[in-house]
C-alpha cells in the first residue's frame, strides 16, 4: 500500500518517457486549436471536467474551503483552466516546456472570469512534487496512464501526492479489440484525428487492472463511468469498452 512515506526516488520509472514527451511536445502550438490535433480532447474535455467536479462536491463541503487540485501531464492547459473556472486552486504540471509555454500563453491572452479559483502552472515531473511533500486535495490524471512506463508505480505516486481522504480522478482507454479498432486504427489511421503514434494499444488498461493497480496504492475506487461520443457530443454512458474514467478515494 502506498503511503506518504514513499520518497520521489522510488516513483522515477512512473514517468513520462522521453519519447513520449517529445511527441506532445510538437503538438504544442496547435494544442489550443479545437479542430487540430487535440480536436478529440477539446471535444471531451467539458465532459470529464464536470464530471470531476459533480464527483468531488461532497469533499469540497466537508473542507469547507476550494479545493487543490493537481492535473498532472496537463499538457497546454484544456483540463487546468476548466478545473480553475469550475472554482479549483488548479496546479498544471507537465514534462514539456513546450506545452507549459502554449499554457501559459493561452491563459494570458485569455484571462479567467472573476470567480475562479487560482491556476499556476510548473515544468517538470510529479516525482518532483513528491520530494517537496506536496499534497492535493484532488489530483487529475486524464488520458496519461497509458503513456506512463510503469502504472503501478505512476498510481503509487498519485495516492502519495493526495491528502487522506482526497480524491484521485484517472480516465484512459479500455484494452479491448474495439479500443484497437477505434482508438488505434480508426482515429489514428482512417479518421486522422490523432497524429499517428499517439497511442501505443498495449499500454491500453483494462478498468479491472486499473481498480487491482488502484487497491495496491490505498485508493478505493467509488465510480466509474464510459465516455462515449453519441453525436453531436460525447456523453457519459454505461460503455467502458473504449473510453473510461474513475474515480478513487485514499481513505
Amino acid at each position: 500500500m502506498a503511503t506518504d512515506s514513499f520518497s520521489g526516488t522510488a516513483f522515477r520509472r512512473a514517468s513520462v518517457s522521453e519519447t513520449e514527451i517529445a511527441h506532445f511536445s510538437a503538438l504544442a502550438e496547435n494544442w489550443w486549436n479545437p479542430r487540430g490535433p487535440m480536436a478529440p480532447l477539446h471535444a471531451m474535455n467539458p465532459l470529464r471536467t464536470q464530471w470531476v467536479q459533480k464527483h468531488t462536491i461532497a469533499l469540497a463541503a466537508t473542507r469547507g474551503e476550494p479545493l487543490s487540485l493537481l492535473d498532472i501531464g496537463c499538457g497546454a492547459g484544456l483540463a487546468s483552466e476548466a478545473y480553475a473556472k469550475l472554482g479549483f486552486n488548479t496546479l498544471g504540471i507537465d514534462a514539456s516546456e513546450a506545452a507549459i509555454r502554449a499554457a501559459e500563453t493561452h491563459v494570458n491572452d485569455h484571462p479567467l472570469p472573476p470567480g475562479s479559483g487560482s491556476l499556476f502552472y510548473r515544468c517538470g515531473s510529479a516525482e518532483d512534487l513528491v520530494d517537496e511533500r506536496a499534497r492535493f486535495d484532488v489530483v487529475n490524471a486524464l488520458e496519461i496512464i497509458e503513456h506512463v512506463n510503469d502504472p503501478q508505480e505512476f498510481l503509487n505516486m498519485l495516492s502519495t501526492l493526495t491528502t487522506p481522504g482526497g480524491m484521485v480522478a484517472v480516465s484512459t482507454m479500455n484494452r479491448t479489440p474495439r479500443s484497437f479498432a477505434m482508438a488505434k486504427i480508426g482515429a489514428e489511421y482512417l479518421l486522422r484525428m490523432l497524429p499517428v503514434g499517439t497511442h501505443d494499444w498495449k499500454k491500453f488498461i483494462r478498468p479491472e487492472d486499473l481498480a487491482a493497480m488502484a487497491r495496491r496504492a490505498g485508493l478505493r475506487m467509488t465510480d466509474i463511468a464510459g465516455m462515449s461520443y453519441l453525436p453531436p457530443r460525447w456523453r457519459i454512458t454505461r460503455d467502458t469498452g473504449v473510453n473510461y474514467i474513475a474515480m478513487f478515494r485514499k481513505d
